[in-house]
């Protein structure tokens, strides 16, 4: 009995264990199938990438682990996210359709493997097979990095706060390790405003690459757009440390009894306001570095450690808790701060909405264009007007007077919808000419103006008599702006400002040894931890400088003299025939380009189209024009719509008058307010109508000459002319390239004489010198209206021109 049960054992343990594999074989083969991305966002493999992508947001919806409390919200969440990820990007998704991976690098040379990897992938465990913690929680995937994101985002922001990313993968072992330092280090440093980011190796590869990165895990630093690698053991004091150290020297300077007045008194030279931060702590807290280093380019930074004994007048002086950190802002007052704050738990929330508030000094000086920009900002149509006081002065001791009463007058007269700023009349000379007519100014001016445009455009407004500081200059500047807030259009004169020189740029020698540091600890850096395939781009950019250098040397030191020698130039001379100059004055007289503005001609095809069945809320502006004035009226309207037509509710378009001549007239008796001086005028040349089809009114421009003199018509219209015409080439070659224009001389044109038939050319150039500031006012919908009971007919104008002709 003994040896029959013995023998049947070794023949039941083998078929058993064959059935287990079987049935084990065929769940692990079910569970690998089961992840398909396409059955998970239920679409089929021929999907176009607008229904993925509507598949995906209606999933990612349902199950949010925000909105859906299900237990497997989370994970279905992920996979979700990972199946769109894969289908969404066309490689990783012909991978996967012809080898079932999502590697983009994945080479289409081992398709001849592919059964073998299929047997292979077949035997898929899943993570919770061995119950392993996720490489990648679902907290950690708001900071995940994509490469169009990267530069977009994070690359230009790094310029104002350090990043600290770390590189990851799917089932790397060592990432679990260290995920709970990870964790605790982004706890502590992301609320004091360091940005925190995840490089997934796998999907990500090409942002790798743009790292470095090419193993898993690594900790990278980013700092004004340079990545530093992290190669210290993995303790988060080293990675506070790390951070610490990827900030700029000297971001903070350490304040006391000996050095705060001349701290406080830099604010001439640097052009900043100044902060002291009091705190008992003797080194300067990452908080207050990482502040500094947002704010590094409007506010100094000083540190005082209220526990030094050196500081204890300092202390007294601005009676300071020393109980709580305390921050004093100052301007251009050094006995007395701005601002203060005070605080026991200092946050970083708080020290940016304090900061933020306090950027400029009370009177700052115009050093650049950034600066302007931000202290005068162009005028928005839903925005409430700005003004910008600019005091033009120099910067000699005769001028401190006058500059110290232009102070005091902007701090007393302090207001929302107004910006003080001065600048120096020897550092700054293209704005200054532009805005005092080329004029040196022999005593400070006070200029009042506003921006209109990106391009530098602006209205602006001289205070006569100068400024020297006198209590009569103090009134006649408040009662200027007393007017400028009844009446906007009290700024009469309009000028296109140059851009402002950089006066903080450094120079060109200090920018090299700066990018040659760089350059130096990377390569350094490289050298010390043996990252040579990090390191191979920058060596052999040097070898390859110094083997042209070297090679230049050699092969001049073994030339012949007589090869150096430079050769004479043939002397080339051209005479200036009449042809010549009749051939550029005709080509400085062309048409510009289409793309400049479009424009269309208002016919019996497209009158219905863009006036009658015009749709609701679009206007159409029109202007009117004869075959002779056509090739003028057209530049000269193009030049001053051109910063409207971006426009969406916009369109332009031009009536011949020489073929509908009466349409005019109908339309202007059609109106219930037409008086008998229009219709007693023929001539309607130059008008511009801005017509609303839908609600059936329209608002006139007319003509507006701005020439002086009428009597020197014969003595200097070709002058005129020939000045005229250059001027006209060369803004249509700035106008053409999109970039900013000045505005005619209003000297040249000449006021037109009634009953005259035929206008000349610098007559009809100038009838639109106002078009500009009209568009304006009809954008502000400050423009009076005509109502019209019906648009007259196009065709029946058109018949009655021609029957009377």
């Amino acid at each position: 009995m003994t040896v029959s049960r013995n023998s049947r054992h070794p023949r039941t343990c083998p078929v058993v264990l064959a059935i287990f594999l079987l049935i084990l074989s065929e769940q692990l083969v079910k569970t690998a199938s089961e992840y398909d991305p396409y059955k998970i966002l239920g679409v089929s493999r021929s999907a176009s990438q607008a229904e993925i992508k509507r598949a995906y947001k209606n999933l990612a919806k349902e199950w949010h682990p925000d909105k859906n409390k299900d237990p497997n919200a989370e994970d279905m969440f992920i996979k979700v996210s990972k199946s769109y990820e894969i289908l969404s990007n066309e490689e990783r998704r012909s991978n996967f359709d012809r080898y079932g991976q999502m590697d983009e690098n994945q080479p289409f040379g081992q398709s001849q493997h592919h059964g073998f990897r299929s047997f292979h992938n077949s035997f898929y465990f899943d993570e919770s097979f061995f119950h392993f913690p996720r490489s990648r929680d679902f907290a950690d995937s708001k900071y995940l990095l994509h490469h169009a994101q990267f530069n977009s985002d994070v690359l230009p922001d790094s310029h104002k706060r350090p990043y600290l990313i770390k590189v990851t993968s799917e089932w790397c072992f060592a990432c679990i390790h260290i995920e709970p330092v990870w964790k605790e280090t982004v706890q502590e440093l992301e609320p004091l405003g360091v940005g925190i980011g995840i490089v997934d190796l796998g999907y990500e590869r090409r942002l790798a690459n743009q790292l470095g990165a090419h193993r898993a895990p690594s900790i990278i630093g980013l700092v004004n757009g340079r990545v530093t690698f992290f190669h210290q053991a993995l303790v988060r004091e080293h990675l506070r440390q790390f951070i610490e150290d990827l900030l700029p020297q000297r971001l903070v300077e350490k304040i006391t009894d000996n050095n705060y007045l001349t701290f406080l008194d830099n604010w001439h030279v640097e052009n900043k306001p100044s902060i002291l931060l009091f705190d008992q702590v003797p080194i300067v807290p990452l908080l207050y570095k990482l502040t500094a280093f947002t704010f590094r380019d409007y506010v100094r930074f000083g540190y005082v450690d209220q526990g030094d004994t050196h500081n204890s007048r300092l202390l007294r002086q601005f009676n300071i808790n020393t109980y709580a950190p305390t921050m004093l802002l100052f301007k251009e007052d050094t006995e007395k701060p701005v601002d203060i704050i005070q605080a026991r738990g200092m946050k970083r929330q708080i020290m940016d909405e304090f900061v933020s508030n306090n950027k400029f000094l009370q009177v700052p000086r115009l050093v650049n264009q950034q600066l302007f920009d931000e202290l005068c900002p162009v005028k928005q149509f839903h925005r409430r007007r700005k003004y910008c006081v600019l005091l033009i002065t120099g910067e000699d001791q005769a001028f401190l007077p006058g500059n110290k009463a232009f102070l005091d007058f902007a701090t007393a007269n302090s207001k929302e919808v107004l910006r003080f700023a001065y600048v120096y009349q020897r550092q700054q000379q293209p704005l200054c000419q532009a805005l005092l007519h080329n004029q040196a100014a022999l005593s400070p001016q006070v200029v009042i103006l506003e921006r209109r445009s990106q391009a530098g455009k602006v209205l602006y407004r001289s205070m006569s008599g100068g400024w020297n500081g006198s209590d009569d200059d103090k009134y006649r500047l408040h009662e200027q702006l007393e007017l400028l807030q009844k009446d906007p259009t009290y700024l009469s004169s309009d000028a296109t400002l140059p851009e402002l020189n950089n006066e903080m740029a450094p120079i060109f020698l200090i920018q090299w040894m700066n990018a040659a540091y760089d350059y130096i600890l990377q390569i350094y850096d490289d050298l010390l931890y043996s990252n040579w395939r990090e390191m191979m781009p920058i060596l052999s950019l040097i070898f390859s400088a110094l083997f042209i250098l070297f090679g230049t040397v050699i092969i001049q030191a073994f030339s012949e003299p007589g090869e150096n020698k430079p050769r004479a130039p043939k002397p080339k001379e051209q005479p200036q025939t009449e042809d010549n100059t009749s051939n550029r004055a005709s080509t400085s007289s062309r048409p510009p380009k289409k793309d400049f503005v479009e424009v269309t001609e208002l016919t019996d095809i497209t009158y219905t189209s863009n006036l009658v069945k015009l749709r609701p809320g679009h206007i159409n502006v029109v202007l009117v024009l004869t075959n002779a004035s056509k090739n003028a009226l057209l530049r000269k309207f193009a030049k001053e719509v051109f910063s409207f037509s971006g426009t969406q509710t916009l369109h332009f378009s031009f009536l011949n008058a020489d073929k509908h001549r009466h349409w005019m007239l109908s339309l202007l008796r059609s109106t219930s307010g037409h008086s008998d001086e229009d219709e007693e005028s023929s001539d309607y040349t130059g008008h511009v109508l801005a017509l609303n089809g839908y609600k059936k009114y329209f608002c006139l421009f007319r003509p507006v000459f701005t020439g002086d003199d009428t009597a020197d018509v014969s003595s200097s219209s070709e002058t005129s002319f020939s000045s005229d015409s250059r001027r006209k080439s060369r803004s249509r070659s700035r106008s053409s390239s999109h970039s900013r224009s000045r505005s005619h001389s209003r000297e040249d044109g000449v006021a037109p004489k009634k009953g005259s038939s035929r206008a000349t050319s610098i007559e009809v150039h100038h009838k639109l010198d106002r078009l500009g500031l009209w568009m304006e006012r009809l954008m502000e919908g400050t423009l009076p209206r005509l109502q019209v009971p019906v648009w007259p007919s196009l065709g029946e104008a058109a018949n009655g021109s021609s029957t009377e002709s």
